[in-house]
């Protein structure tokens, strides 16, 4: 597991004024929290939270606050701008040697399915997966091998095993399947539509001239 040192300032500012100001200068609110200690506001440049949230890796955090005691933590919640989905809030576990905790930690397959050999399409559904281990435990991220999966079939959460981690995510839970190809219906052409075949209206305007000639 890579640890990347993060340095914070503590932050005073509290009002949402305040709050929009920080991020107009390119600085980031988050919070510190670990069981039984008094959280700690804080405050880092955007550049330096953003390489740890936009990843497909998880990183212990080595936490300095303006410079002094270093804080072991990871990332547990982020809030996006819904519309630029820049940074805008961010949440830090503690970690506590020797005590379980619990964490997403993201996704990465290796392999080729045998159902995609059948004509089939690799779909992922889940993209991290919520689980429970000590701090000298946490993975990068969970490697799932595919290769076995046919067409028509899945691994759920509940076929995943790791040596020190507890899968939290509910077991029927689908994290990956191979699934048939779409195929577009076309749509048939309606009576009396452009292209549509029109004879049994010759037909019958056959028959009127016929009657009339008679």
């Amino acid at each position: 597991m890579e640890k990347v040192v993060l340095n914070a300032a503590e932050r005073k500012t509290v009002t949402k004024s305040d709050l929009n100001t920080l991020r107009r200068n390119k600085r980031v609110p988050g919070i510190f929290y670990v069981r039984n200690q008094k959280p700690i506001s804080i405050e880092v440049p955007e550049k330096e939270i953003k390489p740890l949230v936009f990843t497909a890796e998880t990183h212990l955090i080595s936490l300095l606050v303006d410079g002094h005691e270093e804080h072991e933590c990871v990332i547990k919640d982020v809030q996006f701008d819904p519309v630029t989905d820049r940074v805008v809030h961010f949440d830090l576990l503690g970690l506590i040697k020797g005590e379980k905790f619990q964490l997403e930690v993201p996704i990465q397959f290796h392999g080729t399915a045998v159902g995609i050999k059948e004509g089939g399409i690799l779909q992922q559904v889940l993209h991290k997966i919520e689980i429970e281990c000590l701090p000298k435990d946490i993975p990068q991220h969970l490697e799932i091998d595919v290769t076995n999966i046919k067409l028509g079939a899945a691994i759920h959460a509940g076929d995943l095993k790791y040596d020190d981690i507890t899968i939290l995510t509910p077991a029927k839970s689908v994290i990956v399947t191979v699934t048939h190809p779409k195929v577009e219906k076309v749509a048939e052409p309606e009576e009396g539509a452009e292209g549509a075949v029109a004879e049994p209206e010759v037909i019958v305007k056959g028959k009127a001239e016929e009657e009339k000639e008679k």
